[in-house]
């Protein structure tokens, strides 16, 4: 309704600027013409354009008042149908919270016989707790009584039984470690053993060597006697001086036919017979000649050192040492050790360390150089103090070998631990090249000292009632008490006695340690 109030009032408005227009336009017209006959035609024409605008106007209002009533139909439909949906969601939603409702009051009474059922169960568990502990104390009690009648019976409270207990599951312990370390050394022996039987002994069967301890020339053979009194010249000055220009002494005695020559230095003792070899066949024996002999007889044995050094790397095929070191090498041609030539004892360590570390898959040629160097220190031990390992390490680190040789040559006899493969290759190249028949001989005190050495650690251990050095000390053979050492036992024994041996003593080779065990029943008949 009030959108045909506006029409209407529109209408009107539109009527009367209309009206104003037409009247402005007849009143210019009146304004022009003067005259009543246009006057009045104008009027009349101004009557029929208001008439035809008013029925303009009505026809207008009366399509405005249909679309107006039309547009009021429809939206009133459409409010109709938005109130009907509308009605609709709000009784779908008021159903689902009447659902909600009812959903939650049944979890609600679920959830109270819940929490009476779990009250329930709290104060069985409590009173259960009640039972337990009044059980628990009376088990206590109980196992007092019980432990108070035991001890009485057995004579020996907790404690001692306790210790007792102890003391035999510690002894259990112990027999079940020795039956596992003897089952691990077992296995480890099976196949370390037959690897490093195979290696070694392929490298025997792959370098034959000689098997003849070489023997250090002390003595230089004379013509005849009468040599002696030349040697000596007049008042001994000839003696002298030779003794002065070399650094050792000449002993003349009864021995017919012969001079010794006593030196620590085997290159001066070689400096010396060389020397004394010439002067002889010479003939001419005077201090000026003595002189002039043994300086070109140094520098004939330095030729020969430097050249038994570079044959030494020419035949392990070895380069790039150091002049210094090659010398040194060479020097060991005039040391012996045990009887053994010490350059020869180092070609034959480089052989089997290049042997050796073929078969492992190493590097062959540093395998030979270190074990072609490990004895360098003995080129200088008589000047310099302190094992010769250790010596021969320092003057390879000196003249730029690198660390792998090094240390290989300072762990040779264990004077470092061994780190490398490198190092425990020399190790037992070594060992191998020193301790086959006939590679050395040893000095009377020295060899009984170490069977000593052996029978004395032997017996130390607990539970040895007595112990032998036999096959030259190669093996020590121990008896050990049946009543204080088991069968498992036996090997823990053995073990013991071989660490405190590598541990105390210096030898060549290895020492084999036979542990024996046996129960003897003796009865008589009478």
């Amino acid at each position: 309704m009030e959108e045909v109030a506006i029409l209407n009032n529109g209408l009107a408005i539109i009527v009367a600027i209309v009206s104003l227009v037409i009247g402005g336009l007849f009143g210019a017209l009146i304004s022009r013409k003067s005259s009543a006959s246009k006057l009045a035609n104008a009027e009349r024409d101004a009557a029929q354009i208001v008439e035809n605008a008013r029925k303009e106007a009505e026809t207008l209002r009366k399509e405005v008042e249909v679309q107006a009533k039309d547009a009021a139909f429809q939206a009133k439909s459409e409010f109709e149908e938005e109130s009907r949906e509308t009605r609709r969601e709000l009784h779908a939603q008021e159903r689902r919270l009447v659902q909600k409702e009812e959903n939650l009051d049944r979890k609600a009474t679920h959830l109270d016989e819940k929490t009476e059922e779990l009250g329930r169960r709290d104060q069985s568990l409590a009173d259960r707790d009640r039972h337990l502990q009044a059980k628990g104390e009376e088990v206590d009690r109980l196992v007092a009584e019980q432990r108070a009648k035991l001890e009485q019976l057995a004579g020996i409270n907790s404690e001692e039984a306790k210790r007792e207990l102890m003391n035999s599951m510690e002894s259990e312990a112990r027999h079940d470690a020795a039956k596992r370390i003897k089952q691990i050394e077992d296995e480890a022996r099976e196949t370390a053993d037959k690897k490093a039987k195979k290696v070694l002994s392929l490298a025997i069967q792959r370098y034959a060597g000689d098997y003849v301890a070489e023997k250090t020339i002390n003595s230089v053979a004379l013509p005849n006697d009468e040599m002696k009194g030349r040697i000596i010249g007049r008042e001994g000055r000839n003696i002298r001086a030779i003794e002065a220009a070399t650094g050792i002494d000449l002993i003349i005695d009864d021995t017919p036919e012969a001079v010794i020559i006593s030196g620590f230095n085997p290159v001066r003792r070689e400096v010396a017979r060389l020397a004394l070899e010439r002067l002889i066949t010479d003939g001419r024996i005077h201090p000026s000649r003595i002189e002039e002999v043994v300086k070109k007889a140094e520098q004939d044995v330095d030729n020969t050192v430097r050249e038994a050094g570079e044959q030494a790397t020419f035949d392990v095929g070895v380069h790039g040492i150091h002049p210094e070191i090659v010398k040194l090498v060479g020097r060991l041609k005039y040391r012996t050790s045990y009887g053994q030539n010490v350059l020869q004892h180092s070609l034959e360590v480089s052989f089997l360390c290049g042997i050796m570390a073929a078969e492992l898959g190493i590097n062959v040629k540093q395998a030979k150089r270190a074990g072609l160097l490990h004895d360098i220190g003995k080129a200088v031990d008589h000047e310099v103090e302190g094992s010769h390992a250790l010596i021969g390490a320092d003057l390879a680190r000196k003249h730029g070998e690198s660390p792998e040789i090094v240390h290989a040559i300072a762990a040779h006899h264990e004077e470092e631990k061994p780190e490398t493969i490198l190092a425990v290759l020399v190790q037992a190249a070594d060992a191998l090249s020193g301790a086959r028949p006939g590679a050395r001989r040893e000095m009377l005190e020295t060899y009984v000292k170490r069977l000593n050495d052996l029978e004395r650690i032997g017996c130390s251990v607990s539970g040895v009632t007595s112990c032998y050095a036999i096959q030259a000390g190669r093996e020590i053979r121990v008896m050990v008490s049946s009543d204080e050492v088991s069968d498992d036992q036996s090997y823990v024994v053995a073990r013991d006695i071989a660490r405190k041996i590598e541990n105390d003593m210096t030898y060549p080779g290895q020492i084999k340690v036979n542990v024996i065990r046996e129960t003897r029943a003796v009865d008589y008949a009478k």
